[in-house]
């Protein structure tokens, strides 16, 4: 079952950082916060320290699993500034509605020159040419290597820091090349790259360098079948993962003259100070430097400090790594919040969650990768029924507990407007309700332009309320003297006839609450057979 978070709260939401964080991270919190400090690896001061947090900043030295979790019931987000999240326990903390955001760009420029700086130590043996005449030996001939202009380079893996590499190389004069099954042979060519096969690359490669995650498929891609596939004076780095190239088969290949030299920074077994391939001439090693940049490690605090602020007010966090779509284009962005307040006009004007909810796309949006808006509507329904706070964490797994199916579709054609977030809901007693809005002018104002069949333009700024009445004469005044009478101030009003043109939604934007009593006396004098308000949003 889903553990859904206490709301208590003190005055001010309080961050813990669990480890050594720079000065520019505690400022990117901003004032409103209450910061407080813990080492995170004793765990005896950790687990006490997490009772009042709402978020928690970490490095890799701190563990946040199960047990960790549940002793913050307050807990919103765990915010790690890297890129690593193996000292975090994803499956509890989505359990628990609580979001993990890590780093992810933080590091990119920095493990990308560590490659780049790996390729030229061995292809020139300059730390070996560096230690032996610190040692006293003037060995020009001993250390002589290759250029890179005119070299092949074999790049496995085209993602961020693998395009950087490829780029940085491309200005040596190198031909560079690539493997990656998730990247089309057009996005390759954008950037110069030429995409091959794992086999074909491998056959080319003067230089090969693997810029891949470790999973349990790239796992020991660089193995025993690969290394008899490359040329003997290939020269191969591994700047990314330990494990992906087979160490024992590197080992192999190198003292069998198959491979002529490699630079590792990562390993399979960190921290790695005893090697066989330490005693290797034709071998540069570091330890795992790829991030360890002022640089890098700057970014990564002020980015999970941003991460952290936007979860504390319960907005998009791009860098969330469990939230269904959490990348989410900069056209979709503003449609999220539109697609959660709809999903809450609906469970108002409803009275409940329905069993399935289908969101619709209609326009430019729906030519948008806007899967979030899902999720979005999702959350924006079952926060209205008591499901305790629910985030774009939880919301899928409350939604199961529910019973409460949902899916999206798109539909290009638009009418007139130019994007439209549908909503349609399908309850067990075999209603269906329906909602609508869309994002207007150049400010991108939130509206509701259906409600029940009715065709609208309601701003969704505020508190509102709905009536649906059998059109007349004079009920509009009716509903307005009522509201009057207990100092409702109508600030913007739409009535709206469906299809048959006999039954009218009247839709109220309104200063303050309305009264209950207020709302059944219009309702009365009108003859409205449905009637419900929906509040304001609450302040972020």
């Amino acid at each position: 079952m889903t553990r859904h978070r206490a709301t208590a709260r003190s005055p001010r939401p309080v961050v813990l950082l669990a480890e050594e964080l720079s000065p520019a991270t505690v400022e990117a919190l901003g004032w409103d916060v209450e910061v407080r400090r813990v080492d995170g690896a004793d765990r005896a001061a950790l687990l006490p320290a997490l009772a009042e947090a709402e978020a928690v900043l970490v490095r890799s030295a701190t563990l946040m699993d199960r047990e960790a979790i549940a002793a913050a019931p307050r807990l919103k987000v765990i915010a790690r500034a890297g890129v690593g999240l193996d000292n975090v326990d994803i499956p509890a903390a989505t359990e628990a509605g609580v979001l993990v955001a890590n780093a992810p760009t933080s590091n990119i420029t920095s493990a990308a020159e560590l490659a780049v700086g790996l390729l030229l130590a061995v292809a020139r043996n300059i730390p070996q040419a560096d230690a032996a005449l610190k040692d006293g030996a003037w060995q020009r001939s001993r250390w002589s290597g290759v250029e890179l202009s005119g070299k092949s380079l074999g790049v496995v893996g085209l993602g961020r820091i693998g395009t950087l590499v490829a780029q940085r190389m491309a200005v040596f004069g190198m031909d560079v090349a690539a493997y990656d099954p998730y990247v089309t042979a057009a996005g390759a060519a954008a950037l110069g790259v030429r995409l091959l096969s794992l086999d074909e690359l491998l056959a080319q490669s003067d230089f090969l360098t693997v810029h891949l995650p470790r999973t349990p498929e790239t796992t020991g891609l660089i193995g025993f079948d690969a290394l008899r596939k490359v040329k003997p004076t290939v020269r191969i780095v591994n700047a990314a993962r330990g494990g992906i190239v087979d160490e024992n088969e590197l080992y192999a290949a190198l003292k069998e003259g198959r491979v002529a030299g490699a630079g590792l920074d990562v390993y399979a077994t960190e921290p790695c100070v005893d090697s066989p391939l330490f005693g290797l001439d034709n071998v540069v090693v570091t330890p795992h430097l790829g991030a360890s940049t002022t640089e890098a490690q700057e970014k990564a605090g002020i980015a999970a400090a941003h991460s952290v602020r936007l979860a504390l007010a319960g907005e998009h966090v791009p860098d969330a790594v469990n939230v269904q779509g959490a990348r989410v284009p900069e056209a979709v962005q503003p449609w999220l919040p539109l697609s959660e307040r709809l999903g809450g006009v609906l469970t108002r004007a409803a009275g409940g969650v329905p069993a399935r909810l289908e969101v619709q796309l209609y326009g430019e949006i729906a030519a948008e990768d806007a899967s979030i808006l899902e999720l979005g509507a999702l959350k924006g329904v079952l926060a209205e029924v008591g499901a305790g706070v629910v985030s774009h964490v939880n919301a899928p797994l409350i939604a199961l507990e529910r019973g409460l199916t949902s899916r999206l579709t798109t539909h290009p054609g638009g009418d007139s407007h130019r994007s439209v977030v549908a909503l349609r809901g399908i309850f067990a007693d075999g209603r269906v309700v329906t909602v609508g809005g869309t994002l207007a002018g150049v400010r991108l104002q939130e509206k509701l332009v259906e409600v029940f069949g009715h065709e609208l333009e309601l701003p969704l700024t505020g508190e509102l309320a709905f009536l649906r009445y059998p059109d007349r004469p004079g009920a509009v005044g009716l509903i307005g003297g009522e509201l009057a009478d207990e100092g409702v101030n109508i600030a913007a009003m739409q009535v709206a006839r469906d299809a048959s043109g006999t039954t009218a939604l009247a839709g109220l934007c309104v200063d303050a609450p309305v009264p209950p009593t207020a709302l059944s006396r219009a309702a009365a004098a009108v003859h409205a057979d449905h009637s419900w308000t929906v509040p304001a949003p609450a302040r972020r």
